[in-house]
């Protein structure tokens, strides 16, 4: 059902793909139209079974969601982050089933959510309902206080540092094949703190529907004080992630809407 409605949406709603189309190509210029041709339509698919994959993930009882765990691996570097004292800033990219991979990993390790609340009331409360069935609490993104609370109680934190959040706070770093995608420092904000250690996830769905899961180690010597160098860093933690399952990326994103140039076109047009 989700393939088919993502084939919807790749045929008529052509402005997302577009912005798709857009995006693989400037991250992947190597790859030939053909192949970007075939990434973009898997990406509409994944795009349409993410609306039941959330869904899934706020309601299914937790004996279902045990049966599409495929593996979970890495829990050993969140678990050193806490014996030293520190929390843990997991840094994750926008996967299409971010809502499921965030249920699987809530039945190993509680986190906190930091996020936008939504600007319907009704959706904001489905959603954080949705989100607290295996997780301890969620921060609004403009409470910095709240999160470096909650490092400092040695919790683990969700942070998805991989989008275009525009110019303030944001440095021009490489990102794939773009040399000056618009990056936020807001990674270097939190990891500042001596009670934070910024470790990054990948995840993915198999053919078989089964999701798999694994903490990657905390970057050394982060953040070292050079934001272009630190803020790099992180993009390409992102890159590591995004290329173990691109069809299950968000690239209906405009990633690379500030451009350095404000009179550059957009690549949108």
């Amino acid at each position: 059902m989700g393939r088919t409605l993502g084939r919807v949406v790749h045929r008529f709603v052509k402005k997302r793909r577009k912005i798709a189309e857009v995006n693989v190509a400037l991250c992947y210029p190597t790859m030939s139209k053909e192949d970007q041709a075939k990434l973009v339509l898997q990406n509409m698919e994944n795009t349409g079974m993410a609306i039941f994959e959330s869904a899934m993930a706020w309601w299914w009882p937790q004996w279902r969601i045990n049966r599409i765990v495929g593996s979970i691996t890495g829990l050993e570097h969140i678990d050193k982050a806490n014996a030293q004292g520190c929390g843990v800033l997991l840094m994750a990219p926008h996967y299409l089933h971010l809502e499921m991979s965030s249920r699987i990993m809530g039945t190993q390790r509680q986190a906190v959510g930091f996020y936008r609340p939504h600007n319907n009331a009704l959706m904001d409360y489905f959603t954080t309902k949705g989100r607290l069935r295996s997780n301890k609490y969620l921060v609004g993104k403009r409470d910095i206080k709240g999160l470096l609370k909650a490092l400092k109680d040695k919790n683990f934190c969700y942070y998805l540092p991989d989008q275009d959040y525009g110019r303030k706070r944001s440095v021009f770093a490489p990102f794939f094949a773009v040399e000056d995608a618009a990056s936020t420092t807001g990674t270097l904000l939190f990891a500042t703190s001596k009670y934070c250690q910024a470790l990054s996830i990948e995840s993915r769905r198999d053919e078989q529907g089964k999701y798999h899961l694994a903490v990657q180690p905390a970057l050394e010597n982060f953040p070292s004080g050079d934001e272009i160098a630190d803020v790099t860093a992180v993009n390409q933690r992102m890159e590591q992630a995004i290329n173990k399952a691109p069809e299950q990326y968000m690239w209906l994103h405009r990633r690379f809407k500030t451009r350095p140039d404000e009179n550059a076109p957009s690549y949108y047009r």
